[in-house]
């Protein structure tokens, strides 16, 4: 339901199917439906319960309409519909519960919308022209695309350093300057700052994949995540604080796999402490962007994190960013003193820059959305452009990627381009 990306074979479905309750639900549909120009007779009585029968076997229509008057469990049946529902198809409910929280429910768990009954012929209307114009929009990922697949982490080696900010702001980059489809997946399940960086809800998505990974598949992907723009999608989540995440890192994996074959670019958002817990999660991905602070004790983590990534992550590319730098010898640690404990270069520094970083919350977008133009956010949007132009079809060469750090993205290139693009 609602997916964010196009699927094959969508344009040979049924343009639209109903399943109401009651005759008076199915005259008002009858009589929209024929505005339309659609066949009345893909108007069916038996609501919800026959939909879910006829759609076990049979293809799914582009849009569905469902009436939920007759189950006591609207949002528990929804969940039985999705599973038999094509990932593609639009899903528009009606029901005779007036409860806001419902409503919301309905709509976090991939409904387009739910309509009060008794039904009103405009209201019918009105939720089908929306629906429409979400089928004719541009989905983000062409079926045909032969760009291979570029995965990317983004950690912090310390709580605070800004690692969260980085990832949103690489993301929104890649999605808006680069045209690429980008997932955003933050993995701090209790307290990620992704969706709320772009001023998204976050849904339930990601505790439900954690709680049930068997269920994780396109159809789920396309319920759970949620779209900033037409190019960038995020999964996130904002756990309660009293419920422990237990999981073996399964769902996180199948996760990860199903982002593979949805986007041309995934951006994970990687606690450290997850690291210890469930290293698997760095086996497929090809860079690697460890934000540091120029600090005493980030010294001391990078040093280990390094370490930790040449042992367990081999195949990753590595971009050491220091952000928040303050001028001169406003700095715990001198730059190039941070580089000879570390024993490698900084590969690109972000100036701290307070307004801009309060201007960017006020208006919930991340610092390279509010900030165009500014030299603060300039080697940031820069790092995400060579990236972007490192995985691409045609990659710079070496000369061209011009920053400090070009031995990086030189082999980001070779690695990337050597892979075999992923159908």
């Amino acid at each position: 339901m609602n997916a964010p990306w196009k699927v094959a074979g969508a344009a040979a479905r049924a343009p639209f199917l109903a399943f109401c309750c009651d005759d008076s639900a199915s005259e008002t549909v009858r009589t929209v439906v024929d505005d339309l120009g659609w066949p009345q007779e893909n108007v069916y009585k038996g609501g919800l319960r026959q939909a879910v029968q006829t759609l076990a076997v049979s293809s799914s229509p582009q849009l569905l309409f469902v009436d939920l008057s007759e189950t006591s469990d609207p949002l528990g049946d929804i969940n039985g519909l999705a599973e038999v529902c094509e990932p593609g198809t639009i899903v528009i409910a009606a029901g005779q519960v007036n409860d806001v929280r419902l409503y919301r429910d309905l709509l976090a768990s991939g409904i387009h919308d739910y309509l009060l009954k008794p039904l009103g012929v405009d209201a019918v209307r009105d939720a089908f022209a929306s629906a429409q114009t979400m089928l004719n929009a541009p989905r983000l990922t062409d079926a045909g695309s032969e760009r291979p697949h570029a995965a990317l982490a983004v950690i912090g080696c310390r709580g605070g350093v800004g690692a969260s900010t980085i990832a949103t702001s690489l993301a929104w980059q890649m999605s808006e300057a680069g045209k690429r489809s980008t997932a955003l997946l933050d993995l701090d399940v209790h307290f990620g700052t992704n969706a709320l960086a772009l001023d998204l809800e976050p849904g339930r998505g990601l505790i439900d994949a954690i709680d049930n990974p068997s269920r994780i598949d396109g159809l789920f992907l396309e319920r759970a995540l949620v779209r900033a723009s037409d190019k960038l999608s995020v999964l996130s989540a904002e756990a309660p604080i009293s419920n422990p995440v237990v999981t073996d890192g399964a769902a996180y994996y199948q996760l990860q796999e199903e982002l593979r074959g949805a986007f041309e670019i995934s951006v994970m958002d990687l606690p450290r402490a997850m690291l210890i817990q469930h290293p698997h999660l760095m086996a497929e991905v090809q860079a690697v962007v460890l934000v540091t602070e120029l600090t005493l004790a980030a010294a001391r983590d990078t040093i280990r994190l390094v370490s930790w990534l040449r042992t367990n992550a081999p195949q990753a590319q590595l971009c050491i960013v220091a952000n928040r730098v303050h001028p001169g010898p406003q700095q715990e640690v001198m730059r190039k003193d941070f580089e000879n404990s570390i024993e490698r270069k900084v590969d690109v520094a972000i100036p701290y820059d307070h307004k801009l970083a309060v201007q960017a919350a006020k208006l919930g977008k991340p610092l390279t959305a509010a900030g165009k133009g500014s030299k603060t956010v300039a080697p940031l949007a820069e790092l995400a452009d060579r990236l972007l132009a490192a995985t691409g079809e045609d990659p710079v060469p070496l000369a061209a990627a011009g920053a400090r750090g070009g031995s990086l993205l030189a082999r980001i290139t070779e690695l990337v381009s050597k892979k075999p693009a992923q159908k």
